[in-house]
């Protein structure tokens, strides 16, 4: 007797996961049955019981239908609400205030689910501390018996990521030892910046951005620079994405003279700048994220300040991942005596966060 009622409620149970499931069917025949999450003009996503999230061309769709919500918006700027069925060719959407509402589906601009739509709000509306996707990396090391050193390398990034904006912020500092070279301190260099990212259309956007440098081993006592500019959208994909920055900022630096004459080297100038950045998903766990500038000072022709930065992250789990990073910094007038190359690799753990 109970027995029979369990297996009856497991059928009630699978008949109405059955009966609101969503289902779509493509022009070829096949039918996908799941969740429908979101499409727009050029693809649809539905999430399925055992292949996951599926996308699908949205010109290959030719019937859905959902007994779920869907959050639908048309060309002519209405947003319909309401379980989606396809009939003729058209999309009916049957709302709770003005019953059912016809239109083409190639009029069909964007659909979403509750989720999605929340998730949308909150990109067209963030708050100050939401929308935030980063990590911190640790790295350390310590020899001991030939040879004595210690290093210590730190760094933060955080990307704010709106509808039509994007505010990214790093920090990054190595510092190392060696008890058996003179001077003792072999690395310590610090840097970080803001970069502020506002959509103009779909590829193109304007940035403005602040940055500042120390290095200890090369007597720069400070390099700071803001300015802005224009930049393209190149790629921009789920995986991919590959930016092209051109504009001008104005730079300060201070490096300290320790060969005659001695005293202060400053540097007061401003300069073009031209540079690239690419974040690439490798897979499901790796990312790779490298860019490219280049300073030539409007001032005196000759001179240049040139950066390069590769790095990686390859998750363990959904917070912890190793990582590494090379960067490259060259400048033509360091101080007497100090090499125009400064390069650092990093690698260590990375913990990563989202808000």
């Amino acid at each position: 007797m109970f027995s029979g009622k369990v297996a009856l409620l497991a059928l009630l149970a699978l008949s109405s996961s059955v009966a609101f499931a969503d289902q779509i069917t493509l022009k070829n025949g096949d039918r996908l049955t799941g969740t429908i999450e979101k499409s727009d003009e050029k693809q649809l996503v539905i999430k399925t019981e055992f292949a996951g999230e599926v996308t699908v061309q949205w010109s290959a769709v030719q019937d859905i239908k959902s007994d779920q919500q869907l959050h639908v918006g048309l060309k002519n700027g209405q947003t319909v609400v309401g379980p989606v069925n396809t009939t003729d060719g058209k999309i009916q959407v049957s709302t709770k205030t003005t019953g059912n509402v016809e239109a083409p589906k190639e009029n069909v601009v964007v659909m979403r689910s509750d989720a999605e739509q929340v998730a949308w709000e909150r990109l067209r509306h963030p708050g100050l501390l939401q929308g935030w996707t980063g990590g911190v990396n640790v790295g350390f090391g310590l020899t001991a018996g030939n040879s004595e050193t210690k290093n210590l390398a730190l760094a933060f990034s955080g990307i704010r990521t709106g509808l039509h904006d994007k505010l990214t912020l790093y920090t990054t500092s190595v510092y190392a030892t060696s008890a058996t070279s003179t001077p003792n301190v072999t690395a310590n260099n610090n840097k970080g910046g803001a970069r502020y990212d506002r959509d103009i259309t779909n590829r193109l956007f304007a940035f403005v951005n602040a940055d500042f440098f120390t290095d200890a081993l090369q007597d720069l006592n400070i390099r700071a620079l803001g300015g802005g500019g224009l930049g393209v959208h190149v790629i921009k994909s789920d995986s991919t994405t590959l930016d092209i920055l051109g504009g001008v900022n104005y730079t300060h630096e201070n490096y300290t003279q320790e060969s005659p004459p001695t005293g202060h080297l400053i540097h007061n100038f401003a300069a073009a700048m031209l540079g690239e950045a690419l974040t690439h998903k490798l897979g499901k766990a790796t990312v790779i994220t490298q860019d490219a500038y280049f300073f030539p000072d409007f001032k005196s022709g000759g001179d240049y300040r040139a950066t390069f930065d590769l790095g990686t992250v390859t998750k363990i789990n959904k917070w912890l991942g190793w990582q590494n990073a090379f960067g490259d910094v060259y400048v033509t007038n360091p101080p007497t005596d100090k090499k125009r190359n400064d390069l650092v690799f990093t690698t260590g753990l990375n913990v990563s966060f989202t808000h």
